[in-house]
C-alpha cells in the first residue's frame, strides 16, 4: 500500500509541474501586425456545469494571465474598439487515475487454506483528477479573421493558490508559439 502511496504522489508532481501540452498553432498569412496595438476579450458564454463562482474565478485567472502575456507584447487591454479580440474556449474533463492489480504485489497469500479461490487482475482506482483543453482564438477584430489560435491541454489544479502560478505557465507557454509584438511586423 505505502508504493502504491508513493507511485501516486510521483505521478501527481510530474502531472502538476510538467503535463501542459501545446498543440495545434496557427498563425494566418494574411495577418497585419504593424496595425494591432490593443486587445479585448469576447463575451465570454458558458454551457453545462459552469454556474459556480468558482468557474467563474477559473475564467478570471486564465484572463489575467493572457493579459500578463499581452501586455508583455506591448499590448494594450481596452474594453472597446480594440484591434485584437480574444476568444477563450475551455473542455473540462473529470478523470479517473488506475492502475492493474497482478499477482506479486496483490494477490500472493502466505497462507492458501483450501484453495477454493479464484484471483483475478482488476483496475483499481489510485485517484482523481480534472483535466483541461483551452482553445484560444486571437481575430483581428476589423476583418472579424483569426489570425492566430493556439489550443494547449494539461491536469487542472484544484488547490486555489497554485491555479493563478499554474495559469501564468501555462500562458506563457502558449504564448511561447505567438509570433506577434504590438505594431511590430513579423
Amino acid at each position: 500500500m505505502k508504493q502504491v502511496i508513493v507511485l501516486f504522489v510521483i505521478v501527481l508532481i510530474f502531472t502538476q509541474c510538467s503535463m501542459t501540452r501545446v498543440f495545434n498553432t496557427d498563425t494566418a498569412t494574411d495577418a497585419i501586425p504593424t496595425t494591432y496595438k490593443t486587445y479585448g476579450f469576447y463575451e465570454f458564454t458558458a454551457a453545462g456545469d459552469t454556474s459556480s463562482a468558482t468557474f467563474q474565478l477559473r475564467v478570471e485567472i486564465l484572463k489575467n494571465a493572457i493579459k500578463a502575456e499581452m501586455n508583455t507584447r506591448g499590448y494594450q487591454f481596452v474594453s472597446t474598439r480594440p484591434d485584437l479580440l480574444i476568444n477563450i474556449g475551455i473542455l473540462i474533463k473529470r478523470q479517473i487515475q488506475t492502475r492493474q492489480t497482478n499477482w506479486q504485489n496483490d494477490g500472493q497469500f502466505t497462507y492458501m487454506g483450501q484453495r477454493n479461490y479464484i484471483w483475478k487482475s482488476e483496475e483499481v482506482e489510485v485517484g482523481r483528477y480534472k483535466e483541461g483543453t483551452l482553445t484560444l482564438h486571437i481575430v483581428e477584430a476589423a476583418r472579424n479573421k483569426i489570425i492566430w489560435q493556439g489550443s494547449m491541454s494539461g491536469v487542472v489544479p484544484d488547490k486555489p493558490d497554485t491555479k493563478s502560478n499554474a495559469a501564468g505557465k501555462a500562458m506563457k507557454k502558449l504564448f511561447e508559439k505567438y509570433p506577434f509584438r504590438a505594431g511590430v511586423g513579423m
